[in-house]
């Protein structure tokens, strides 16, 4: 009986020790990565992970508590010491969205954000923060459009100016009066972000571009558009970059959707 409470204590505590040593491995190649490059390495990395002793994924987005984690590390950092920020978020909360991009946005040193995979809503806000965006080839960026409730300030305002007022509800009415003031919100935000680094119209066209809802919520912005819109933007990502995004895997599933041999490709000869 003693070996079998151990054996289901052990198989309890798994999912804890599992996330230890990944921590661990994390904190060493961040320092390994920092040693290299010079530069004080922040991520931002929200993935379903299974953390608690069940082992229940938990979706992670943006919030106070990482706004208040970035801000801390960021002035713990020497103001002219370049800062590395990996991003790999969904989204989240524009308050703490807006807060990390205000403290990168005045750090003194140089601050290049990285996206290995994808960085939408509230980290391309981030993203645009730096002076230099690094992203993988197939990495994507998106809109910062704001969205009250389950609805797209730009589509509700869209209702109001399409709809005579008499045949709208007052709600609508409401939560339209609440789209309009997002949406010039974070127009002023994304431009307090974009004006250290282009020009004024340009800056202004492209705030108006990502906030007024021109494309859908989850819309993808590629390198090459993000470079097309006036952004720095360069594909050289570190390989150490990547290595770390591997430290941050997926709660294990039945079935992956997808699946590739280890190792090279073989070369076969082409078909006749």
């Amino acid at each position: 009986m003693q070996i079998l409470w151990l054996l289901l204590a052990l198989i309890a505590f798994q999912p804890v020790i599992r996330q230890r040593l990944l921590e661990a491995a994390r904190q060493k190649l961040i320092t390994k990565i920092e040693r290299e490059r010079g530069s004080r390495v922040i991520l931002l990395v929200h993935r379903q992970e299974t953390m608690s002793l069940l082992g229940f994924p938990l979706m992670r987005y943006i919030d106070i508590q990482d706004s208040e984690a970035a801000i801390h590390a960021i002035s713990q950092t020497d103001p002219r010491q370049p800062i590395d920020v990996v991003l790999h978020t969904p989204g989240g909360l524009v308050l703490a969205s807006y807060q990390i991009a205000r403290a990168l946005l005045r750090h003194e040193g140089k601050v290049t954000v990285f996206v290995p995979h994808y960085a939408m809503s509230g980290g391309t806000l981030i993203a645009l923060a730096a002076d230099e965006i690094v992203m993988n080839e197939h990495a994507m960026l998106g809109p910062v459009d704001p969205q009250i409730g389950p609805f797209s300030a730009a589509s509700l305002l869209r209702v109001v100016e399409t709809k005579p007022i008499e045949n709208i509800a007052d709600d609508t009415l409401v939560l339209a009066d609440q789209a309009e003031k997002a949406v010039k919100q974070l127009q002023a935000i994304v431009t307090e972000m974009l004006v250290p680094k282009m020009p004024p119209e340009a800056t202004e066209q492209l705030a108006r571009l990502l906030t007024h809802g021109n494309w859908t919520h989850d819309y993808p912005i590629t390198c090459e558009q993000a470079r097309d819109f006036g952004l720095n933007i360069s594909n050289d990502m570190p390989e150490g970059f990547g290595r770390l995004m591997a430290l941050y895997p997926q709660p294990v599933r039945r079935s992956g959707g997808v699946e590739s041999g280890h190792g090279p490709a073989p070369k076969f000869p082409a078909p006749a």
